[in-house]
This record gives structure tokens, sequence and C-alpha cells, in this order.
């Protein structure tokens, strides 16, 4: 007879898991049988760490749609996944996880790796975490596990104790008071606000002369929609990080990216605008987003709890984005006057200019505006793309032309340490006829890439056919984005004992491990090494070794950050001569290419 564990696994399956990312333990023995009778389906990832399982359900979920599903023994095993979850939570992405408990018998009575998890996974599995106390509840709490991440785009997490992973499966419970049937299957509805609020909606984007859009991961089903309507409201559209892939980079009017990371010309169509049409974001910067009262705000959001929270708001469409603007393009009025347009794709122009003249800036050694930029011009059709927090995503979200079919996430709400390795281990997983990238600081990849490594060795086979899988590492030996932070939010200068760190020879760690390795540290050869690393076959670490001196500068510096730079810089940054030049030169390019705009004769 099979046992609960046994069960458990076959109607995940049969809800479509068929891979579950995490590390073994004594605490979900049963399972770990189970896994093994279940003969690869649904097949178990072992990650080197709980944490880093967490974060490849997460990813599986971004780039495929479906649940992610992760599982950790009791006790430490279940409080390591709590990071990789929140980042489930946070970006909306629908995520499982199955955890161990001590056995029954034992709850309550101080045991070792006794926990609550049912109290510590109260935030983060908010909607749904529940123990499954009886044999016959297994059926249920997967089957509601399943519908409440699919529904809530959260996570849910099922706590089964030892003992009753142990026992032998019931299938269906006995037809008493109490019981419960329930089935597997799952419809996405359709969701549309009402017709009175759609046309209110188009009156004011029909009425706005200069429509500033901004998109977010909320639209990535919407593609065509989002055009159509851009097109019809002569309207520029920046996008949020969770955005990056809704639309390409080759559409004149896509002003990129927006907020510290952003673009001149995102920040100059927002402060230029008098409409504001958001769709599928929440972007939490508001000092980045127009005056409140310089625009009339149409908003498109599936959830109402995220409707008007950013910018106030004069049509509130709470619905699917795609279903949304079908119902509402048609009542749009294309705008004749397409002066607006113009003056944007004048805007996005000079943007791309600017990129290239800051790549292009000497540096000691190796500029990362650079490596980034030379990746841009390589980049294979339908390529995957994955970065984490820290300086190396402002060159992700800066320099890269991501063309249509290309993919690409990060952790954007929680903006944690950790994720770009173990995203592009599961990107890989799901799609290994595609090349992935991972832009990756050296910070991160201390704390966990390099160790996840070890998982690509564990499943080398599975990551040697098709192209490559490139986890891109910047040595600047510096936590470079928490330095500029520090300076800019704080004024204080740079303090080497914490914003340091060690040296690691990351390509030859790679070589160590059987994967290639490569090193490059020369802006006359980048170009060369993004060459071989992507011509390679199986996993590569490209080791670049940049300027920690490169400022991940904003589009716009605000009063506040200047004043602090400048008072961290008084007050004897160790590298402050550095911060000076190579700052006011990347500020140089967009002044400079602002005046050929304006100026007759243009280069001249």
């Amino acid at each position: 007879m099979p046992l609960t564990a046994d069960f458990i696994l076959e109607r995940l399956t049969a809800w479509g898991i068929h891979r579950i990312f995490g590390y073994p333990g004594d605490g979900i023995n049963a399972f770990l049988g189970a896994l093994d009778r279940a003969e690869g389906d649904p097949e178990l990832i072992q990650t080197r760490h709980e944490e880093m399982a967490a974060f490849m359900a997460t990813a599986h979920a971004k780039f495929t749609g479906e649940i992610g599903c992760c599982m950790a023994t009791s006790g430490g095993g279940t409080i390591h996944l709590l990071n990789g979850l929140y980042d489930a939570k946070l970006d909306h992405q629908p995520v499982v996880a199955i955890v161990g408990q001590q056995k029954r018998i034992s709850l309550g009575s101080a045991f070792q790796q006794e926990i609550d998890p049912n109290t510590l996974y109260k935030d983060v599995s908010s909607d749904f975490v529940q123990t499954c106390m009886h044999p016959a509840q297994a059926r249920q709490l997967v089957d509601r596990a399943c519908k409440v991440a699919l529904s809530n785009r959260t996570v849910a997490t099922i706590i089964v104790p030892e003992d009753v992973a142990e026992e032998e499966a019931v299938t269906s419970p006995p037809r008493e008071h109490g019981a419960v049937y329930t089935s597997v299957g799952w419809t996405r509805p359709r969701v549309l606000p009402p017709e009175e609020e759609l046309r209110k909606a188009a009156d004011i984007l029909n009425q706005g002369e200069k429509v500033a859009m901004l998109v977010g991961q909320g639209a990535e089903h919407a593609v065509d929609e989002v055009v159509e309507a851009a097109e019809l409201l002569g309207a520029g559209a920046a996008k949020t990080s969770l955005g990056r892939a809704v639309l390409p980079d080759d559409l004149p009017w896509v002003t990129g990216p927006i907020g510290l990371l952003g673009s001149t010309a995102s920040q100059a169509m927002m402060m230029d605008a008098d409409t504001l049409f958001m769709i599928g974001t929440s972007f939490p910067y508001t000092e980045w987003l127009p005056e409140e009262g310089q625009c009339n705000g149409v908003e498109i959001d599936i959830d109402g709890r995220f409707i008007g929270i950013r910018y106030p708001m004069n049509a509130n469409l709470i619905g699917d984005a795609k279903e949304t603007l079908r119902e509402l393009n048609p009542m749009l009025q294309r705008k004749e006057d397409r002066s607006w347009r113009k003056k944007i794709e004048s805007e996005v122009d000079e943007w791309w200019r600017i990129l290239d003249d800051r790549a292009h800036d000497k540096a000691d050694p190796l500029n990362p505006e650079l490596v980034v930029h030379e990746l841009s011009k390589r980049l294979p059709d339908r390529a995957i793309l994955t970065t984490d927090a820290g300086s190396a995503a402002n060159w992700w979200a800066r320099h890269l032309r991501m063309r249509e079919g290309m993919m690409t996430s990060l952790a954007g709400n929680l903006a944690t340490m950790g994720p770009g390795t173990p995203y592009a281990i599961s990107a890989k997983l799901d799609y290994p006829d595609r090349t992935v990238i991972a832009l990756i600081g050296d910070g991160v990849f201390q704390m966990n890439g390099m160790n996840e490594l070890i998982t690509i060795k564990r499943y080398l086979d599975r990551f040697t056919d098709g192209p490559p899988i490139i986890f891109c590492v910047f040595n600047n030996q510096d936590l470079a984005q928490v330095t500029w932070e520090q300076r800019a939010m704080a004024g204080d200068p740079k303090f080497p004992g914490s914003q340091w760190i060690p040296d690691v020879p990351y390509a030859k760690w790679a070589e160590i491990l059987g994967l290639t390795g490569i090193r490059c540290d020369s802006p006359k050869k980048i170009g060369e090494a993004w060459d071989e690393a992507l011509a390679a076959r199986g996993p590569v670490v490209l080791e670049v070794v940049v300027d920690d001196e490169i400022p991940p500068m904003p589009p716009h510096i605000k009063k506040t950050q200047a004043k602090k730079a400048a008072k961290a810089v008084k007050k004897g940054d160790p590298e402050a001569w550095g911060i000076v030049t190579k700052g006011a030169k990347q500020k140089t390019h967009e002044f400079t290419e602002s005046l050929k705009e304006k100026l007759p004769g243009g280069d001249e």
C-alpha cells in the first residue's frame, strides 16, 4: 500500500508539478523514499541550501507560469526556505512548499528540531498554511494549496508530521461529518472592470496630450494590446524591473527602465507628462513618478488591493491587463498630433547614445557597463537573463536591449541577495534549448552562487547539451551598491571594513568543478570573452575584473543625494577622486548628448 507521502507526490503531479527543489533531512524521510519510488516524476533537484530551493521554485513559476514547488525538512530546513518564499510572495508567484514536522506524539514537548511552522509561516504563507493531521486530509490540502497558490498568486504551505507521512494513504476520506471531497482542476478567470469605468478611463486617455505609460509584469501576457494602446495614444512606455521583458527595446518609444536603475528618457517622460497610464505594476518609488496633481491617472491591476496606491488615479480598472485592454482599446481615439511621441523617440535615441558613451569611458581595469554593453550586441534569440541585487542590476536594467521572445527576471520587490544563480539554474532546467545568462556581483556570488555551481556539477549531464548557461561574475572586491548607497543615502564615506570583500579566483573555481572558466580584465578583450562564453558547450563562469569606482548613477540626482554624496567625499572617502571624476564624466555624457539635440550642427 502506498504511504501518505507517495499519495501527496502523486497528487502534486496531477496538478502539473513534475519537479521539486529541496534538500534531504530526516524530517522528510518518508518523502525521500516516495521520491525514489516515483522514478523521476516528480523529480527531486537537490540544491546546496533550502533557500536556493525556494528561489528555484520561484523562478520556475516566473519563467513557466506553472506552480513552483520546494521541500524542506523540519526545524532548520523549514526556516531556511523563508527568504526564497518571501521572494515568491512579494513578486506574486504561485509556489507550494512542503515542510516536515516532528511526529504528532512529540509536539509540545520541546522535542529536538520542534518549531512552530504554523506561526513562523503565518506571514509568508498568509493565505494558506495548514498541518496534515490525518492521512485522509492530504488530498484536500494539496488541492487547496494549489488552488490558493494559483488564484492568489502566492505561497501555500503544507506541514506534514513524520508519522502522518509514514502512514498508509487514504485517497478518499470516510463518508462522515467533516469529510470533504476535492478535485484537481483550476481555470484562470476572466476579470474585467465595469463598462462605465472603462469609458471613464477612455475619456481621460483621449483627453490627455502627453500620455506616459508604466508597464509591469502584470502585462506580460498583453504585449500586443499594450503596443496597440501606445500606438493609439502616441504614448511612450517605461518598464519596471519585473516588466523588463514585456516590451522589446527595439520599439523606438520604449523608454526603458525607471527609477534608480532608470533611464534619462523615462525620467524626462514622467516629468513632462499630463496623463499617467499604469498597467500591471505597483512600482513603489513614487519620487520617480509625476508630481501629485501633475497628471490624470488611469491604472489597470488585477488585484484591487494594489490599485491607486502609488499615484492618485481617476479611473481604477480592476481586471486582467489583456482582457481589460481588449475592451478599452476600441474606445481610444488615435491622436493625430504625434509631437509628444516624436519627443519621446528623440529622448530614447539620445539615451542609447549616452549608454554607448558611458560604456566606453576609461576604467581600471574594466568598465562594468562595457561588459553588459558588449553582451547586449551578442544576445542570442530567446535568451533568458537573470540578475541579482547589487550594482550588476543597474547594468542589466540599462544596457540590455531586450528583444521579442527573451525572458528575464530578478527579485523585484524583495530585492534580496541570492536569486540570480538559482534563477538561472531553474530556467535552464525548464528551457534546455535556450541560452541562459546570469549577471552577478562578486558579493552575492560568494554568499551562495559559488555553492550552487556544485548543484550544476551534481546534474552536469542536464546542462551540457544545447546552448550554454553562463554566470558572469563582476569581480570588483566591493559590495558596490551598498557602498554607493552609504554615500548617497547616509552621507558617509566608504567603510572598507564593511564593504570590502576578498578576491576569489571565480574562473578557477569553475575549472575545479569541471566547468569552463574564463577571466577577462581588458576592455579590448571583453568582446572576445563573450564570444568564447557564448560558443561554449555546457556551464561557463565568465569572471570580469571591473572598476568599483564606476557609479551606478541614477538618471536624475536628487538634491539630497547629491548633498550627502558630497558630504561623504568631504569626510574623506578613500575613493574620493574616482567618485568625482568618474561620476562627473557620466553626467557630462548626458549634457553633451542633450546639446547635440538642441544645437545646430549636431556632433560638431
